[in-house]
């Protein structure tokens, strides 16, 4: 088997997920419509936004997702939760340490988890 190199996030609409998206990764998507849209990140990995009405066969949700975003320390931890605060990202966990590291959440339009943390030493 491969490495993991895709991921894919079943949304809402597609073109309104990639615009939070393009922001947020201050990157453009390299294929996008009206029902999907794609952004290759830095690290290689592909982010897929699929509308959740026309992926096949239909997805049940059976729990929550989450991003994760490791970070340099925890200053960088604070200033990204300060930016996404202001640009009106939903909070759904303020900073905080825990047993991994410093970390915050946040949530994109669908509700999907954004966590950004600064790994423990």
């Amino acid at each position: 088997m491969s490495d993991l190199n895709f991921i894919l996030l079943y949304v809402d609409n597609p073109v309104a997920s990639a615009n939070f998206y393009a922001r947020l990764l201050d990157k453009k998507p390299v294929e996008s419509s009206d029902t999907f849209a794609l952004f290759v990140l830095n690290s290689g990995v592909k982010l897929g936004l699929w509308s959740k009405h026309t992926v096949e066969p239909v997805a049940t949700a059976v729990g929550g997702s989450e991003l994760a975003f490791s970070v340099a320390d925890n200053n960088a931890v604070r200033h990204c939760h300060a930016d996404w605060s202001k640009h009106g990202l939903v909070i759904v966990q303020e900073p905080t340490e825990m047993d991994f590291g410093f970390t915050f959440v946040a949530a994109d339009p669908d509700g999907h988890r954004l966590r950004v943390f600064a790994p423990s030493a």
